[in-house]
Parts: structure tokens; C-alpha cells; sequence
């Protein structure tokens, strides 16, 4: 199963400038395991040291917010997986 992640800009340094990468997996966290297995400095970056995701990120699934699933999310054969980085703060 293939499912393609849109690399933001934000990620984009730590992909070599990769805009899309083709991931495989049946779950948003499945992917994006095989995203960091590819890109393992963009891990800190998607990623909290207790392996749940960022506070600040809202992850996307065919353009929609895949929250409260998020990492358990099942994914499907040509699906699209975005991020979004959330402003915080005052």
C-alpha cells in the first residue's frame, strides 16, 4: 500500500528537499514510522521523546483532520497525509 506524505517546507531541509515522499503502512502512525525510517532527523521533529506527536502538529489526511485518531488512523492505498504546525502562544 502506498500513500504519499506532502513534505511542508519546515521539513523540507531534513528530506534533502523532498516535496512528496511515498510511504507504506495501514495506519497514519505505520507511515510515518516508514517517514522517519527514510528521514530520521525529521523524528524531533514530528515527534515528542514519549513517541506521541508534537502538541503543535495537526496531521491531515486527505485534507482532513485526522485528530482525536491521529496515529491510529487507518489509511488506504493512495491516501495523502499533511501536516500543519499550529501557532501557540500570545
Amino acid at each position: 500500500m502506498s500513500v504519499r506524505i506532502n513534505v511542508p517546507i519546515f521539513l523540507q531541509p531534513f528530506t534533502n528537499g523532498l516535496t512528496i515522499a511515498e510511504v507504506k503502512g495501514s495506519t497514519i502512525g505505520d507511515c510515518l514510522d516508514h517517514f522517519v525510517e527514510q528521514f530520521p532527523s525529521v523524528k524531533e521533529r514530528l515527534f515528542r521523546k514519549n513517541g506521541k506527536l508534537l502538541l503543535h502538529l495537526d496531521v491531515y489526511l486527505n485534507g482532513k483532520s485526522t485528530f482525536p485518531e491521529e496515529l491510529s488512523k487507518e489509511v488506504n492505498d493512495g491516501d495523502e497525509i499533511s501536516f500543519l504546525y499550529l501557532i501557540t502562544g500570545g
